[in-house]
C-alpha cells in the first residue's frame, strides 16, 4: 500500500503518535534544562541556568563569613561588586555538630537572602579537607583518630591530614553531603538559587607525598586502575619509559607517589559527589592550590600540596571522580606570565575553565578580561565582603569599596550582556587579553581580522611623538588594562575593556583590499538583549585606534573593506 492509499484515520494516528513522541522529548528537554547543567560543543563549554547560558560574575566570601550574622557584611559588598553569584562555604561542623543531627538553618537563611537580592549561589562543601586540613570537620571526627584515621608517614607517625583510606570518614562525610543535597532539593529545586557545588576545598597534603597506612600501602602496590591508564599516560622514571600497565611505581616512576595520592583523594571525592548527585544533580567542581605553572615538570619535592588536582593530574581526577565536572584553579599569583600559563593549563576540551578563586587586589581585576575572553564559565574573586579582615598580600589591603570598585568596574561592563557573552563563548567567538607585567602590545587573532592591543597610551596621538615620549598617561603607572572581544559577525565585534588601545587590521585574506571603520558605537545591551547606542565614536576619537578609558566601556564595532 502506498502512502497516498493509506486510510485517513491511520495517517492521523501516525501523525498524532509522532507528535506525542516529540512532545515527550521536548518536555524531557525542558525539564532537564530547568536544573543548572554544563553543556559542551567542540571543546567549549557553558553553564546553563534556567535553560540559558549563564556567565558567573562571582564573589567569594571569606571562610568565616558563613553565618547568618556575617551575611550582613556580605550583601553590601556583593552589590557593590556588581556580582550575580555569591560563593559561600558550608562547613560539615556547622551542619552536623552532633553526629546524626543536621542543622541547615544557615543554608536556608543564605538562600532566602540571596533570592531577595536576585543573586545566585555556589556552595563550597568544607568537610574532610579544607586547604588540606580537617579544620572544618566536626569535633567528633577530628578528635577520633581510631575511627577517623590520619595519614601516616613512612615511619608510621600520624600526619595532620585525614586519610583518604578512612572508610568511616568517607561514609560519614558522604552521609552529611547527601543530607545537604537532599535538603537543597527540597528547598531550592523550584527556585534553583544554587547553581554549582564544590566538593571539599584545596585538597592534598603539604609535607607528605602520600599516605603510608596499611590500606594505602596495599593499594599503592596494586596495579594502576584501567580508567586511570586511559586518561593519564605513563611517564618517565629515572630515565626509563614508564610501563603501559602495572603498579604505580612501574607506570609512573618518580611521579608514582604523587599520582597515587591524587587518585586516592579523587576517588574519595568522586564517591561523595556521585552520592550527592544521585539525590540532586547539580554541577560539581573541585578547586586547586597551584603548583608553579612555569617551572619545568618534575616529581614532587614538597613544593606544593601532593594529591591535589594540579594541572598535571587532571586526567587522574577525571578518571577517579567522573561526577566532578570541573577542576578549577585558585589564582593568587599576581605575575601575568603565571596567570596566563594557569589559564592555558586548566582550559581543556575535557575541562571547562572556571576560576573559583582569584585575588581581590586591584592588580587582579585586569585578568578578568582575559579569563572571560577565553570563554570561561566565570570568575570569583576571594574575600568579597566587608568583614574587617584582609588576606593581604594575597588580596587587597582594603575591606571597603576600595576593594570592590575594581571588580565592579569589570563586572559592570559584562553584566548587561552576561548571558549573550556566555553564548558567544560557547560558540567560540570570544577572546581576551590582560596587560602584561612587561607592558608590551598583544595581538588577538580573529576571523578575517587581527586586533592589536597596546597599553599606557594617551587617547590621542602616539607615545613615540617627541613631546609625548616622556609624558606618560596615568594608566602607564602600573599594569591595569584589559580587553575582551566577541566577534558577532564576519566584520562586527563587541569590544569591552579599559586602559587599552585597540586597532583592527585585516588579515592575509584581504589580499590588498583596503580596510576601514564603518562605525564604533558606545552603548549597552538592555535586559531584552537589544543594543542601545549612547555615543558614536568618530574623527579624533578613532584616528588613533579605539582608546578605552579608565572607566570600562562597551563598543559595537563594524568594519569594512574596499
Amino acid at each position: 500500500m502506498t502512502p497516498r492509499s493509506r486510510p485517513a484515520h491511520r495517517i492521523r494516528a501516525a501523525v498524532l503518535a509522532t507528535l506525542a513522541v516529540l512532545t515527550a522529548a521536548l518536555a524531557g528537554t525542558a525539564t532537564a534544562a530547568e536544573l543548572p547543567r554544563l553543556v559542551e560543543g567542540e571543546g567549549r563549554h557553558a553553564l546553563l541556568v534556567d535553560g540559558k547560558p549563564f556567565l558567573v560574575l562571582g564573589a567569594q566570601v571569606h571562610n568565616s563569613s558563613n553565618s547568618v550574622e556575617a551575611l550582613q557584611q556580605v550583601w553590601p559588598a556583593v552589590a557593590d561588586a556588581k556580582a550575580n553569584t555569591v560563593v559561600v562555604p558550608v562547613a560539615w561542623e556547622q551542619v552536623e555538630p552532633v553526629e546524626g543531627r543536621f542543622d541547615f538553618s544557615f543554608v536556608d537563611a543564605l538562600l532566602t537572602q540571596a533570592r531577595e537580592r536576585g543573586v545566585r549561589v555556589a556552595l563550597l562543601w568544607f568537610a574532610t579537607w579544607k586547604n588540606t586540613s580537617p579544620q572544618y570537620a566536626p569535633a567528633w571526627v577530628k578528635l577520633n583518630n581510631t575511627r577517623f584515621p590520619r595519614m601516616l608517614d613512612a615511619q608510621g607517625k600520624p600526619n595532620y591530614c585525614l586519610s583518604p583510606f578512612g572508610a568511616e570518614t568517607l561514609a560519614a562525610d558522604k552521609r552529611a553531603f547527601v543530607a545537604l543535597m537532599t535538603h537543597l532539593k527540597q528547598v531550592d529545586e523550584a527556585q534553583r538559587t544554587v547553581i554549582m557545588v564544590q566538593v571539599q576545598n584545596e585538597v592534598g597534603t603539604y609535607g607528605l607525598v602520600r599516605d603510608h597506612g596499611a590500606a594505602a600501602n596495599r593499594a599503592f602496590a596494586a596495579d594502576v586502575p584501567a580508567e586511570v591508564l586511559r586518561l593519564q599516560k605513563p611517564v618517565a622514571a629515572s630515565g626509563a619509559a614508564g610501563k603501559a600497565r602495572g603498579s604505580w611505581s612501574a607506570v609512573y616512576g618518580d611521579y608514582a607517589e604523587q599520582y597515587f595520592h591524587s587518585w586516592a583523594i579523587a576517588r574519595y571525592i568522586g564517591e561523595i559527589a556521585a552520592a550527592g548527585r544521585q539525590v540532586y544533580d547539580l554541577p560539581m567542581f573541585v578547586n586547586n592550590a597551584l603548583r608553579d605553572p612555569l617551572a619545568p615538570m618534575a616529581p614532587w619535592k614538597s613544593d606544593f600540596a601532593s594529591g591535589g588536582p594540579t594541572y598535571d593530574v587532571i586526567g587522574i581526577y577525571k578518571a577517579a571522580a567522573p561526577k566532578i565536572d570541573i577542576v578549577g584553579p585558585d589564582i593568587y599569583m599576581p605575575e601575568s606570565a603565571k596567570v596566563e600559563a594557569v589559564l592555558g593549563q586548566f582550559q581543556r576540551r575535557d575541562n571547562a575553565l572556571w576560576v573559583p578563586e582569584i585575588g581581590n587586589a586591584e592588580t587582579y581585576a585586569r585578568y578578568h578580561y582575559a579569563i572571560l575572553g577565553r570563554g570561561a564559565l566565570g570568575v570569583a574573586p576571594f574575600g568579597v565582603d566587608y568583614a574587617d579582615y584582609s588576606n593581604y598580600p594575597l588580596g587587597s589591603p582594603h575591606t571597603d569599596r576600595r576593594m570592590t570598585a575594581p571588580i565592579a568596574a569589570v563586572y559592570g561592563s559584562f553584566a548587561p550582556m552576561a548571558s549573550q557573552w556566555a553564548q558567544w563563548a560557547l560558540e567560540g567567538r570570544t577572546r581576551g587579553v590582560a596587560e602584561g607585567d612587561d607592558r608590551q602590545p598583544q595581538t588577538v587573532a580573529l576571523k578575517g581580522w587581527t586586533a592589536k592591543v597596546s597599553f599606557g597610551e594617551w587617547q590621542f596621538g602616539e607615545r613615540s611623538w617627541p613631546h609625548l615620549k616622556d609624558d606618560a598617561p596615568p594608566s602607564a603607572a602600573k599594569p591595569s588594562g584589559g580587553v575582551a572581544i566577541a566577534q558577532i559577525g564576519d566584520d562586527e565585534f563587541i569590544v569591552t575593556g579599559q586602559r587599552a588601545r585597540v586597532r583592527f587590521e585585516g588579515d592575509a585574506s584581504f589580499k590588498g583590499l583596503g580596510t576601514m571603520l564603518i562605525h564604533a558605537q558606545e552603548g549597552r545591551f538592555g535586559p531584552d538583549g537589544r543594543w542601545t547606542t549612547t555615543r558614536n565614536w568618530n574623527g579624533d576619537q578613532v584616528d588613533w585606534g579605539l582608546n578605552l578609558p579608565a572607566t570600562p566601556t562597551v563598543l559595537r564595532v563594524k568594519l569594512g573593506r574596499y
